[in-house]
C-alpha cells in the first residue's frame, strides 16, 4: 500500500508539472506496467485530481500556488467549483470565449480542459492550462503582468483586445449591487470593459456572498451584461433584481458538504 501511495505521488506530480502527460510517457518514467498506471489513474481520476482522455492524462486538482488563488482558495470555493461546472455546461464545442484572471473562471478553465474551443485570455495560469494539451486553440493577451495574479492588464493589453472579436466572454467581479458589478483593480477594470467590448455576449461569473458588496471601481451596470451564473445561494431578492435587468440567470446547485472535500 506505501509502494502504491509513493507511486501515485510521483504520478500525479508528473501529471501536474506537465497539466498533461500520455500514458507511454507515465509507462517509462515510472517503470511500470500499462496495467499499473491504467490503476493508478482510475484511483487519482476517482478524487477528482486529473482527467483521462484518449491517449493521456489532464491534471484538473487544485489551482497552482498563485499567491491571489492562496489567498482565497477557502473562499465559497465548493460554490465556485459548482459555478464553473455549470458555465462548463453552457458553452459549446467550437466556440470562441474570453476567460478573465479569476479564481473562478480558472475552476472555469480546468473543466474546459480536453475540448475543442478557442481561447482568449489574459491570464497566464488560465493560459498554461490550455496549452499543455492541443484541443484548445490560445491567444494569450500581453500587457503589463501582475505578479500577485499573472493577469495581464494596462493600455497594451487593451489595445489587443479592440482587434479582437469573441463569441462570449466569461468575467469575474469583486462585489454587485443595485448599482452594477464591481472589481477591485482599476486597471484590470479597464481591460475587463475592453472584453465586454470584443464580445458578441457576456456572463459574469459570481458566488452568492459577492452581492450586496461594491467593490473599488464599477465595471458595468446589472443590464450591460447577458448571463449571470451564481451558486444556489443567491437571494431571491438578487435573482428578481437580474431578472428585472434582462439578465439570464444560471443557478449552480452543490452540496454543503462539497466543502468537506476541499483542500
Amino acid at each position: 500500500m506505501v509502494r502504491d501511495s509513493s507511486r501515485r505521488e510521483r504520478l500525479l506530480e508528473i501529471v501536474r508539472l506537465n497539466g498533461f502527460a500520455s500514458l507511454p510517457n507515465l509507462v517509462n518514467e515510472l517503470e511500470v506496467s500499462g496495467s499499473t498506471i491504467r490503476r493508478d489513474l482510475d484511483f487519482l481520476e476517482n478524487t477528482g485530481v486529473v482527467r483521462r482522455t484518449h491517449g493521456g492524462v489532464f491534471y484538473t486538482g487544485p489551482t497552482p500556488k498563485v499567491t491571489h488563488f492562496e489567498h482565497r482558495q477557502g473562499q465559497s470555493w465548493s460554490e465556485k467549483k459548482a459555478i464553473a461546472r455549470a458555465a462548463a455546461a453552457s458553452i459549446k464545442d467550437g466556440e470562441t470565449i474570453l476567460l478573465d484572471g479569476g479564481s473562478t473562471t480558472y475552476e472555469l478553465a480546468q473543466c474546459l480542459i480536453g475540448r475543442p474551443i478557442q481561447v482568449v485570455t489574459n491570464s497566464l495560469p488560465v493560459a498554461t492550462l490550455f496549452t499543455s494539451g492541443d484541443s484548445a486553440d490560445v491567444v494569450l493577451i500581453g500587457g503589463y503582468v501582475h505578479g500577485r495574479t499573472g493577469v495581464c492588464t494596462g493600455p497594451y493589453a487593451n489595445s489587443m483586445l479592440r482587434e479582437l472579436n469573441v463569441q462570449t466572454a466569461i468575467i469575474s467581479v469583486a462585489g454587485a449591487n443595485e448599482g452594477g458589478f464591481y472589481n477591485s483593480n482599476l486597471l484590470l477594470v479597464e481591460t475587463e470593459r475592453e472584453m465586454m467590448r470584443s464580445a458578441d455576449k457576456v456572463t459574469v461569473v459570481a458566488d452568492s456572498t459577492k452581492f450586496g458588496h461594491t467593490s473599488l471601481a464599477r465595471l458595468c451596470e446589472l443590464k450591460e451584461i447577458s448571463t449571470l451564473v451564481a451558486d444556489n445561494g443567491l437571494s431571491e431578492h438578487w435573482r428578481e433584481q437580474m431578472e428585472m435587468a434582462g439578465v439570464d440567470v444560471i443557478i449552480a446547485e452543490y452540496e454543503a458538504m462539497e466543502k468537506e472535500t476541499v483542500a
